[in-house]
């Protein structure tokens, strides 16, 4: 017993700087941009934008059917931007508990139909509310024919966040190594 402390080694190591406490940077996950959910997210936003700054371009306060349209476009707009943020930064890894791809689906099936409803809701206000040729008419035939596209995208996400949900064409293996994005 009496060599027992001659045998031990021991190490002292102090903390790393700033206190011990673990910081994680926040890094962009570029493999989710190439992903079909990042590239439709970028599309929805691009286009989602084109069709509330057109609207809002003209005198659409006049006209209570493009505030409709206003608020569906804009409103997406900022939820597709809360989204993407969270995907993008994998903030959604870190928040488990939440279940993403039913959330995710649910969002796309009431954005699918909200787009819709702007959709015809645009459509059909575009010749009683303007001139024909004029540059409103033109700028609202615009919208419609945007708010028709970005409908389009936000069914296709529809579509494939059903598929991520139910997991349809993956196992464990393969959505780990997409990151679980589609």
């Amino acid at each position: 017993m009496a060599e027992f402390p001659s045998k031990v080694n021991t190490r002292t190591s102090s903390p790393a700087q700033g206190g011990g406490a673990a910081v994680s940077t926040l890094s962009p996950d570029l493999g989710f941009v190439r992903s079909s959910l990042g590239a439709l997210m970028l599309l929805q936003l691009v286009l989602g934008l084109l069709v509330w700054a057109l609207i809002a371009d003209t005198p659409y306060h006049l006209y209570p059917s493009y505030g409709w349209v206003m608020f569906v476009a804009v409103f997406l707009w900022l939820v597709t931007i809360v989204f993407f943020v969270l995907y993008l930064f994998q903030l959604h890894v870190k928040l488990y508990m939440v279940p993403w791809p039913l959330v995710l689906m649910v969002f796309n099936v009431g954005a699918t139909v909200l787009y819709i409803t702007a959709f015809i809701t645009c459509s059909a206000s575009v010749e009683p509310t303007s001139l024909k040729g004029s540059r409103p008419y033109n700028q609202r035939a615009a919208a419609s024919f945007f708010s028709c596209l970005v409908m389009i995208a936000y069914g296709v996400s529809t579509f494939l966040s059903f598929q991520a949900w139910r997991g349809v064409g993956s196992n464990a293996a393969t959505s780990q190594m997409a990151g679980g994005y589609a």
